[in-house]
């Protein structure tokens, strides 16, 4: 039996009998090829797996032996925790003990930590399909694994989410304070969904305005920007309100019944028809069908800039930013092949990417690419021209500054 160099290590170190759970050794990872440094990766993660699982089963114990208090006070003292981590760690643990597919998942290295406690946060929520989710979190990322989880939850829930939906709202919470280590004002926020991606609209909004009224060689950072755009809408609303659509809802039609189906926020995130309608009888939200012929979403050349109705049709079609998943309302409308280039703003060259995606195109040479099967836009890096020698110096010859749209 062959055994990676950090798993031989773990073998020879113990013997050749490595009994333990979890067994990964060291190992000088300067200069490793990509290939070995991912495996590593992999194995690293599997053990992060498995160390959650035996964390989580010892703490469940305890509270099962005492009581939660008593279990959260010993996971602070030994662990050195704060206490709303410790909290956090009791009520996962308790959770997947009763949850025997996902714990299996996690001791296996199957499943990521993160992905189990989605599982078991879902438990308390309302009913799921254990094992389907086990399924999908053994081949998904977080984001898509997150989706599949949300509309599960509204499949089985028996009222089309709506009491899920009711929860998050009721345990809507805002704070304020200054912070006693820097002496500036924090604020947070837990919303429910509607409002959160209504508030992001709007704050993205009028970013926006904020990066066209910078001078481009002193720009603020992206933080700065926010905080910024923030302060402005709270404090002087007398400055005009966010332009165009700020949100988007989206459904599908039953021909057959002749109704509404599968409401969701342009994110996929699911929603009750009940909420659906009653957001569309607000002034301020304008139901739209967008036939994908229509002149509106085709305007070659006459403009550089994506109009409000092509912005919106992305957001349906792209639904994140293709590149890292960023919420569509922070993205750029960008040219698959370039504007300078003859490119159209036309609805098929033009996909969603964030500030950083939009500059891994520009700057370094990524490629946008379509999936001739799912119809999916994707960005993907160039390969290492010299993955020999393992020179950083080659660039594209179309190397570019990132430009507005």
């Amino acid at each position: 039996m062959r055994f990676a160099p950090d798993q031989a290590e773990c073998i020879e170190a113990a013997g050749g009998r490595c009994g333990a759970a979890v067994c990964v050794g060291a190992m000088d990872v300067t200069g490793q090829p990509e290939e070995l440094l991912r495996a590593r990766i992999g194995l690293i993660g599997r053990a992060e797996s498995k160390l959650a699982a035996m964390k989580s089963q010892a703490v469940a114990e305890m509270a099962r032996q005492h009581n939660a208090v008593a279990a959260e006070r010993i996971v602070r003292e030994e662990l050195r925790s704060s206490k709303r981590a410790a909290r956090h760690d009791v009520k996962a643990a308790e959770r997947l003990a009763a949850l025997e597919a996902t714990s299996d998942a996690l001791a296996a290295g199957d499943i990521p930590q993160d992905h189990a406690r989605l599982i078991a946060r879902a438990s308390s929520d309302g009913p799921i399909d254990e094992r389907t989710l086990v399924a999908a979190a053994k081949e998904q990322n977080y984001d898509e694994f997150e989706k599949t989880l949300r509309r599960q939850q509204q499949d089985l829930s028996g009222d089309d989410g709506q009491a899920i939906f009711d929860r998050q709202r009721e345990k809507r919470a805002a704070r304020i304070f200054k912070s006693r280590d820097t002496g500036m004002f924090v604020l947070s926020a837990d919303l429910d969904p509607v409002t959160g991606e209504h508030i992001a609209a709007v704050m993205a909004d009028k970013e926006r305005d904020l990066w066209n009224q910078e001078d481009p060689k002193a720009r603020r950072t992206p933080q700065q920007r926010a905080a910024d755009a923030l302060a402005e809408l709270i404090l002087e609303p007398g400055k005009g309100k966010a332009r165009g659509i700020a949100l988007v809802l989206v459904a599908d039609y039953d021909s057959t019944n002749r109704e509404l189906a599968n409401a969701r926020l342009s994110d996929g995130t699911p929603l009750p028809m009940q909420e659906m309608v009653r957001l569309a009888l607000k002034a301020d939200i304008f139901p739209a069908v967008f036939d994908a012929k229509t002149q509106d979403l085709w305007l070659g050349r006459k403009r550089r800039t994506a109009s409000d109705a092509q912005r919106i049709a992305l957001m349906v079609r792209d639904r994140v930013c293709i590149g890292c998943g960023a919420p569509p309302n922070r993205c750029f409308s960008h040219h698959v092949k370039f504007w300078r280039h003859g490119g159209p703003t036309d609805y098929p060259n033009l996909v969603l990417v964030c500030n950083d995606c939009h500059h891994n195109i520009h700057d370094d040479g990524w490629q946008a690419l379509q999936d001739p099967d799912t119809g999916h836009w994707k960005t993907h890096p160039l390969p290492d021209p010299f993955p020999d020698t393992g020179s950083t110096t080659w660039k594209p010859a179309h190397v570019e500054s990132v430009l507005l749209n």
